[in-house]
């Protein structure tokens, strides 16, 4: 079953591509097929490393965006979790959960989320990253959705794998050395705050997450403020 299960699935996301090499890698298709799947109301596919390193590299629409960027402004929430433990986390109403994840509920509950579950990508033991389904109600996924989504996490960890190898086909704009990343910004910040301070880069990223937080805006709004002077912090916690 879980074999017929996948074909249909890899079957759709060719159909989806067109038949060839999507011009945007296979990774968005595959995002982009999950979210249809599953009924989800938004997809986001990250890729993530230890010591909070991150690129959000596809997504269906800035919705989804924000909030695979709020987990990572707040370093917590289902991904995060997911990545941590290896396991998927399936949350159907996150009202539930604001003792679990205090600043990613809150601050997803203004954009209006209800229901998110998340799911590893991994090979092996090694794993690359994560797929967040976001719902607008809160609602589980059905066994039929849950299954899709199970084998759509393995699928989507073929498709970074593929997109950023040049084997099968040009290496993804997502993939290439010189293309911007989502959080590269953050990454700049982070090291001018860290040098302008004389701290480490922890706590650098520290200080661009407080910020964000505690003033509702984007940690790459904060970043684009630092790297423009808009910004200055002291020696002191901001």
């Amino acid at each position: 079953m879980d074999g017929l299960r996948r074909d249909r699935l890899w079957q759709v996301v060719t159909e989806r591509a067109g038949g060839s090499w999507p011009e945007a890698g296979w990774v968005g298709v595959v995002c982009s097929v999950a979210g249809e799947c599953t009924e989800a109301d938004g997809a986001a596919i990250s890729l993530r490393a230890q010591g909070d390193r991150q690129e959000l590299v596809a997504f269906t629409d800035d919705w989804s965006s924000h909030l695979e960027e709020l987990q990572f402004t707040v370093g917590e929430g289902p991904a995060a979790e997911a990545y941590a433990t290896g396991g998927p986390v399936l949350v159907s109403d996150l009202a539930f959960e604001e003792y679990r994840w205090p600043g990613f509920t809150d601050g997803a509950a203004e954009h209006g989320l209800r229901a998110v579950f998340a799911f590893p990508l991994q090979v092996g033991a090694i794993l690359l990253g994560t797929l967040s389904l976001y719902r607008r109600v809160p609602e589980a996924l059905g066994v039929d959705a849950l299954g899709d989504a199970l084998i759509l996490a393995d699928i989507a960890t073929s498709a970074l794998v593929s997109d950023a190898s040049s084997v099968n086909g040009p290496i993804a704009p997502w993939a290439r050395m010189e293309a911007e990343g989502h959080y590269d910004d953050v990454n700049i910040a982070t090291g001018m705050l860290a040098a302008e301070l004389g701290i480490s880069l922890g706590e650098a990223l520290l200080r661009l997450r407080a910020h964000a937080f505690s003033h509702r805006i984007p940690i790459t709004e904060v970043a684009r403020m630092v790297m423009n002077r808009q910004l200055r912090f002291d020696t002191s916690a901001d």
